[in-house]
């Protein structure tokens, strides 16, 4: 049986925010959009192939991220999405959108505008969210 491990590219796309209770979360790198990702720490490449109770737990997860992603950033919309095609390791997208956005309403996959967050940007998400998610979100024990 293979074990859990994140897959390299959105290792390198993104910065590990910490560990839910089944998923680590992440933050695309790129500032233009809020863009944050969760893994389930699972080697299963599909939401359906999950136990519903895990199932149940991702939601939640996405949940607490979409409220937080909508309060802290503003948006308009969201974009929730677990598509694989690029990258099979099962992982869920949560992207803040707004129609003042870069690419609205064009997708932000594939484009190659890119701004890095300055580290008051990360240390002021960082701040707010473990704020938000209190003892939801830990830091990552690498298990």
């Amino acid at each position: 049986m293979s074990k859990f491990e994140l897959n390299k590219r959105l290792a390198n796309d993104c910065v590990l925010l910490g560990e839910m209770n089944v998923s680590l979360l992440l933050l695309n790198k790129n500032a233009m959009v809020p863009w944050f990702i969760l893994v389930p720490k699972t080697t299963e490449i599909e939401l359906t192939d999950l136990p519903v109770s895990e199932q149940h737990s991702v939601l939640e997860e996405i949940n607490l991220v979409s409220k937080f992603v909508k309060g802290f950033f503003h948006v308009s919309k969201l974009n929730v999405a677990a598509i694989g095609n690029v990258v099979s390791q099962l992982h869920i997208h949560v992207i803040g959108r707004d129609p003042l956005d870069y690419c609205w309403p064009d997708v932000v996959w594939g484009r190659s505008e890119s701004k890095a967050y300055s580290d008051n940007e990360l240390s002021e998400i960082i701040d707010k969210l473990k704020a938000e998610l209190g003892d939801k979100l830990n830091s990552y024990s690498g298990h």
